[in-house]
Formats: structure tokens, C-alpha cells, sequence
């Protein structure tokens, strides 16, 4: 009875569901880092498509409407390996673990001229309830524009009134010289200052007084004038831009794998070995919803950097029973992070920067199980963690310009509240010596609720479907598919201020692999 129950018939089964096991909703991840490819027996390689499609709309924080932000997203997958001997096997993954891809339109607070901004600062800044130094008693743009354009002409008359002044000053100077009494000149003084309007200067040296303060007072108002039309340049500038808030993060990985295995009947293997990893990033951050960073931009220029994996394997190849769990490190980049912040010149910031920036992309640990049930049937597990709670991306300018408002440490662009983890589980069945099918369903947790407004989703439960067709002995093709209802979730701006809220949310990822083994 147990020698009937071999792998080979499995192999089919396995081969069909794993190309259904693709994509993750929490944080940046994509891939899921799958290895099982290494796993297979004798020489293997296969070349896998994944396509997302997910529906992702709500509503901003003032109720209106916000369409699908997230734009269709595919990306590949492809391994090799071989055995050396009975011991050593050696192999190489190539995937795209890390990204993101969202597009804001429609008529909401992420997208559009940022009015209600503009207004918000001026009436802090230059309205009612404002410092008492800056308080001029306009509270939005319309106000502003209007209270500067007419600056030039209250300049004006008080340059006329500063002559007239000067010139009476000019002509008791003259008196004084030729000897006329100063109890003479000091009436002169008040009946002209009474005639200005000012019967409290009542002397020469009052006067005297009155011209120093007026020629401070007109030097000032011409150094706000410039001030007001820097702001009012600033202001323009954000305004002006109307586009749309935009978020693409790509990744590449190359993995190399060495494996060995030991134990009586080498049931046991050991592996790891370097990874190469490279990224890049672009984000756009428009309309009301992003306060004082809308108009912001972020480029990542492509960095790659490296870190390594290793894992434990188990097998019993005579129940099929396979159990693996992978770890792969974190991978630091420092890449150089192109940014414009266009109200950053508010504070006196230089709005156009180029830095050095540090990315960590996270740890991660996989966990993956199969056993056989009967001779045509596959029993499977999956169980992914992923430490979201510890990342963050905190581009220097973004972080140095929110440090005005919310203290020394400033703010991180991103940032996640709670770690991830997957959960799957599936059967695969054998239904003819070359054709196989599968099933599946699982469970996202998520990285926190509110979350970023750059990926406003929550998690997922999922169920999944696949088959695979053995073309001739050595080559096949997969198909699967699997649908995703979201998690509900908040979105939030690194402030903590709830933006947005999206609600009964799906998805569904299409995969097709082609795999060929020779054992």
C-alpha cells in the first residue's frame, strides 16, 4: 500500500497550485518570495506571469467620490536549479518582491489646485487670529491677492506723506540755522502736525522723531511688500499644479541558492546563499488632502544592494510530505532621493533638493508545507511574516520641512503600524495522469488600520483556483487565478489626519507558468 503512494503523480498537483499562490496586499509586498522552485526534484526551471487587477475606490475626508486608484500591476518570475549530486544542489530565483502602483482622478482632495490649502495658510499666517505682527485681516487667496496688489499705492502715499514730512523738516532746519527761536519753531511744529492729523507732536524733537519712524515704517513696509509677493510667488506656484497624486515602487531580486542535504536517507537540507536586490520609487503627492506637502515629489533613482537567505528543509518523499522555512534578510539601500517641495520655501527651506536617503526593505520569514492525502491528492500550507510595523521611508526634506510643525524627529512619508502575515491553505488533485487542479484560500492580516493613503487597503481573504497540463514528459503549463475581497481601511497622511475611507473592495490575479523538469 505505501509503495503505491509515490510523489511523482503529486508533482503534477503541487506544480498547479503553487502558480495560483501570488501576491500580497500588505505594506509593498508583491511576490511572496516564493522558493519553492528550488525544491523540486532534479533539474527544474519555470517562467511565471502574474497580472493584478484590483478595484479600489471610497471617499475622501469631505465625502466626494474617489474612483479605482489602483492601476493594473504584472510582473514576472522565473528559477532554475539543478542537482549536483545525491548531496548538493544548486539553484538561482529571479522575482519582483517590493512595489506599489496607485493613480488618484477624479474631482476629490487628491487631485486639483490645493485652494483650501492656500487659504488655511494665509488665514494662519496673514487673518484673523494670527500672530499680531502679521495680522493684516485676510483670511483666503482672494483677500491676499487683492490686499497685495493694492500695497503698491499705500506705499506710494506714504512715500508722498514721507516727502512732504522730510521737506517741512528740511525748512526748520534752514529756520534753526538762521538763528530763529526753537519756542518759534516748536509752534510751527504744532500747528503743522495738528493740520497732519498729529497734535500730539508739539516739538522739533517730537518731529524730528515722527520722520525717523516714518522712514523705518515706509523701509518696512516696502521689505513686507516683497515678503507678501515672495508668498504670493509660492502660493502661485502650488496652486498652479493640478495634476494628480501618483505612487509607483519597483523592485528586482536575483537570489543564488546552495543546498545540501544530510540525514540517513538525506532527508534533510540546508540552503542559502547572496541576494541582489534593486529598486526604485516615484511619488506625487497632490490637492487638499496632503496640507502643507502638496505639490511634493519624490525620485528614487535605481540602487541595488544586497542581502542573503538561508532556510531548513524536510521531506518524506514517500507520503510527499515537504515542510521548508526561509528566511531572507533585510536589504539596505541608500539611494539618492531627488525631491521638490514647493511650500518648503515658506519656511525657508530650499524647495528643490537632492539627497542621500536610506530604504530598508523588511525581513521577511515564509514557511511552506505540503503532505500527501492519498496517491492523486495534495494537502498544502502557506504562512508568510513580514515586519511592516518596522519599516518607514523618511525622505530628507520631507522630514526636515515637517519638523517645523511637529518637532525634531519631523515625519516619515511612510510608515505601517503592524507587522503582516499570509496564511494559505489548498488541495491539489490529479485528475488524469496529465492534468491536475487546485484550490485554495487565504488570509491577509494587513499592516494596520488607518494606513497609508498611497495604498489604502486593509488586507484580504482570498480563494484561488489552478490547473496543469503536462504537454509531454518533461514540459507544462499552469494556469490559476485568485480572487481578493479587501480589508476596509482609513487612509492617513503622516500627520495622523484621516484623509480618506475605502470600503468593499476586491481584486483578482491572473498567473500562467511555464515549468520543465527533467529528474
Amino acid at each position: 500500500m505505501r509503495s503505491s503512494f509515490t510523489i511523482k503523480p503529486l508533482v503534477t498537483a503541487i506544480a498547479a497550485f503553487s502558480v495560483a499562490s501570488v501576491a500580497q496586499a500588505a505594506g509593498l509586498d508583491r511576490s511572496g518570495q516564493d522558493t519553492t522552485a528550488f525544491f523540486q526534484d532534479g533539474t527544474y526551471a519555470e517562467a511565471v506571469y502574474t497580472y493584478i487587477d484590483a478595484d479600489v475606490t471610497g471617499r475622501d475626508a469631505a465625502g466626494n467620490k474617489v474612483k479605482d486608484i489602483a492601476e493594473d500591476y504584472d510582473f514576472f518570475r522565473y528559477g532554475v536549479k539543478t542537482d549536483i549530486d545525491n548531496k548538493f544542489s544548486i539553484g538561482v530565483l529571479y522575482d519582483e518582491p517590493w512595489g506599489a502602483a496607485a493613480d488618484y482622478h477624479g474631482n476629490n482632495d487628491f487631485v486639483g489646485s490645493p485652494s483650501r490649502v492656500a487659504d488655511s495658510l494665509i488665514s494662519s499666517r496673514l487673518g484673523n487670529g494670527a500672530p499680531e505682527a502679521d495680522n493684516i485681516g485676510v483670511n483666503n487667496v482672494e483677500q491676499f491677492k487683492n490686499f497685495v496688489n493694492a500695497t503698491p499705492d499705500r506705499l506710494a502715499a506714504g512715500q508722498q506723506q514721507l516727502a512732504t514730512l522730510q521737506g517741512f523738516e528740511q525748512q526748520l532746519d534752514a529756520a534753526i540755522a538762521s538763528g530763529a527761536p526753537i519756542a518759534a519753531i516748536d509752534q510751527q511744529v504744532a500747528q503743522t502736525a495738528a493740520q497732519l492729523g498729529r497734535p500730539d507732536i508739539d516739538s522739533f524733537a517730537a518731529f524730528q522723531q515722527l520722520v525717523t519712524e516714518s522712514e523705518q515704517a515706509l523701509a518696512e513696509g516696502q521689505a513686507n511688500y516683497q515678503r507678501l509677493r515672495g508668498l504670493e510667488g509660492v502660493l502661485d506656484t502650488a496652486l498652479a499644479n493640478t495634476e494628480a497624486t501618483e505612487v509607483e515602487v519597483r523592485s528586482e531580486s536575483l537570489t543564488g541558492l546552495l543546498g545540501m542535504k544530510f540525514g540517513q536517507n538525506n532527508n534533510y537540507q540546508i540552503y542559502g546563499g547572496p541576494v541582489a536586490q534593486r529598486l526604485k520609487a516615484k511619488v506625487k503627492l497632490r490637492g487638499n488632502a496632503y496640507e502643507t506637502a502638496t505639490g511634493y515629489d519624490l525620485n528614487v533613482n535605481p540602487d541595488i544592494d544586497y542581502g542573503w537567505i538561508a532556510g531548513l528543509q524536510y521531506s518524506k518523499p514517500e507520503i510527499a510530505l515537504k515542510a521548508s522555512l526561509t528566511y531572507r534578510s533585510e536589504i539596505d539601500h541608500e539611494v539618492t532621493a531627488s525631491e521638490y517641495l514647493p511650500l518648503a520655501a515658506l519656511r525657508g527651506v530650499p524647495p528643490n533638493q537632492a539627497n542621500k536617503m536610506e530604504i530598508t526593505t523588511p525581513e521577511s520569514v515564509n514557511f511552506d508545507f505540503q503532505t500527501g492525502i492519498n496517491p492523486t491528492t495534495l494537502a498544502t500550507a502557506k504562512v508568510r511574516w513580514v515586519p511592516w510595523g518596522d519599516f518607514k521611508i523618511t525622505p530628507p526634506l520631507y522630514n526636515a520641512a515637517s519638523q517645523f510643525d511637529y518637532g525634531p524627529k519631523g515625519l516619515n512619508l511612510v510608515d505601517y503600524d503592524d507587522d503582516q502575515w499570509v496564511v494559505e491553505l489548498g488541495l491539489a488533485k490529479r485528475l488524469q495522469p496529465n492534468l491536475a487542479i487546485s484550490g485554495t484560500i487565504g488570509w491577509d492580516s494587513g499592516s494596520g488600520d488607518p494606513t497609508t493613503s498611497l495604498g489604502p487597503i486593509e488586507g484580504y481573504y482570498s480563494v484561488g483556483a489552478g490547473a496543469k497540463y503536462n504537454l509531454d514528459e518533461n514540459w507544462a503549463i499552469s494556469a490559476g487565478g485568485k480572487y481578493l475581497w479587501f480589508g476596509d481601511a482609513k487612509g492617513q497622511i503622516p500627520n495622523g489626519n484621516i484623509v480618506s475611507d475605502f470600503k468593499d473592495n476586491d481584486g483578482f490575479i491572473l498567473g500562467v507558468k511555464l515549468s520543465y523538469q527533467d529528474k
